[in-house]
């Protein structure tokens, strides 16, 4: 409670804005009095490298010139268009390791440098429908639909640079280091002297003699200094923007022409800004996604697959746990957890069987609602209907608690289903594993 921010007087939402990583799992909603009244799932936002550059590039800020292309002719006329001395060639997915990756096709490495524009293309040929495996992705790899070619810049110098909200400070901050081009995290333990912060005021933005300083503290000298403040300040413009939680930059570089050049980006956004980014959200690439987590998501559920064959159907991230765990003590064992949060709708528990339903692996499905906010007469109506427009054929144990419960509990036993009712968690998970088939 005092973690939280919790007191007799109510919560204290600055505490608890501010406190642990919360609110980057389940953004709460309050009303006016402070007392929270729902707990949302997100799926988190990921943007390819390209659409990273590309809004940084439209925000004024310098990045490398590029290309995208789906195929091997695409990328050939990019790699002519660009006329650069030298020629980068990406492939395109979430994970990370790419350049030490190697590609289905027997290529190796995601990353390549050619300064024979002719070279591109049979290089995007053994990447483009071929799946990069690296240390970040399965075993099976990531299918590749789109490479980046880009011009290669020489870097003189690499430094870091990242834009976040910290919650200390109550704001943005801007952090960096001289040190760029390495994990942060090992600069900060090693040589902590080489961390500069600079504290943002949210009202009045960066300030240029703050940008300056951040400047000459990463190391610029001279006509680089201005240069690279002013990257700086139009970055902190792009974080506000399109309300990102953090802009990072490594490397922040030079180039031994003088330049000062983004060289690679990674952009967290506040996924509760959704509705004023729009056409940010839109990008998102679900490719590489689980198609149940994406479905799942269309409808707000949060889903996480597992190996086991009892479907969970649970109302909150703790419960769903502890049913998995309870499953798994009685000899089952868990298919997924899917969470259906607290704004339930009748719809939503029909979606959720039909997500199930469609899984081969699940043999009987457990539902597991505690009725707080959740409303436990909707549940019993989308289970109902569920069950009969989708003729389900797997053994189905409910059980119900909390609002409403008395008028959901009659719902369900005068639908003339074949509907299992439990009696706690205990009894619902006993029975769940013993309507399946031991093997």
């Amino acid at each position: 409670a005092e973690l939280l921010g919790i007191t007799d007087k109510g919560i204290d939402l600055t505490a608890l804005c501010w406190t642990a990583d919360l609110t980057s799992f389940f953004p709460l909603l309050f009303t006016k009095k402070t007392q929270m009244v729902q707990v949302i799932p997100v799926r988190w936002l990921n943007l390819q490298e390209y659409q990273s550059k590309k809004l940084m590039a439209d925000h004024g800020v310098t990045v490398q010139r590029f290309f995208v292309a789906d195929s091997s002719k695409d990328a050939l006329e990019a790699a002519k268009r660009l006329k650069a001395k030298e020629i980068v060639l990406k492939a395109q997915i979430l994970a990370g390791g790419r350049g030490k990756g190697n590609f289905t096709s027997g290529l190796k490495g995601g990353v390549h440098l050619t300064k024979n524009p002719d070279d591109v293309a049979q290089l995007a040929k053994q990447m483009l429908g071929y799946s990069l495996i690296t240390k970040q992705t399965a075993k099976e790899g990531v299918k590749v639909n789109k490479v980046m070619v880009a011009e290669a810049l020489d870097i003189a110098r690499e430094t870091y640079l990242a834009i976040m909200m910290d919650r200390t400070s109550n704001g943005p901050v801007i952090v960096g280091s001289p040190q760029g081009g390495m994990d942060i995290e090992e600069v900060a333990v090693t040589n902590p002297e080489l961390i500069f912060k600079e504290i943002i005021d949210i009202f009045e933005g960066v300030k240029s003699d703050q940008a300056l300083q951040m400047a000459a503290n990463l190391g610029f000298k001279g006509p680089l200094q201005q240069q690279a403040a002013d990257q700086i300040k139009k970055l902190y413009n792009l974080f506000l923007k399109v309300d990102a939680t953090q802009v990072e930059i490594n490397p922040f570089g030079e180039t031994p022409d003088g330049q000062v050049v983004c060289f690679d980006a990674k952009i967290n956004f506040d996924d509760n800004a959704q509705f004023r980014q729009r056409d940010v959200f839109s990008q998102d690439d679900t490719s590489e996604s689980d198609l149940m987590e994406t479905e799942a998501a269309k409808h707000d559920l949060k889903y996480i697959g597992m190996d086991g064959n009892i479907a969970c159907f649970v109302n909150g991230a703790g419960l769903a746990m502890a049913t998995c765990d309870i499953i798994d003590l009685h000899g089952g064992k868990p298919a997924n957890f899917l969470d259906l949060g607290g704004g339930v709708q009748e719809n939503q528990v029909y979606q959720a069987f039909k997500l199930l339903s469609a899984d081969t692996r699940v043999e009987a499905i457990l539902v597991n609602i505690f009725g707080g906010i959740v409303n436990c007469a909707i549940v019993a109506n989308g289970i109902t209907k569920a069950c009969r427009e989708l003729q389900l054929k797997v053994p189905l144990v409910v059980r119900l608690e909390g609002t409403n419960v008395h008028e959901a509990k009659r719902i369900l036993s005068e639908s003339g289903l074949p509907i299992t009712s439990a009696i706690d968690l205990e009894d619902a998970a006993k029975k769940a594993v013993a309507s399946v088939p031991h093997k």
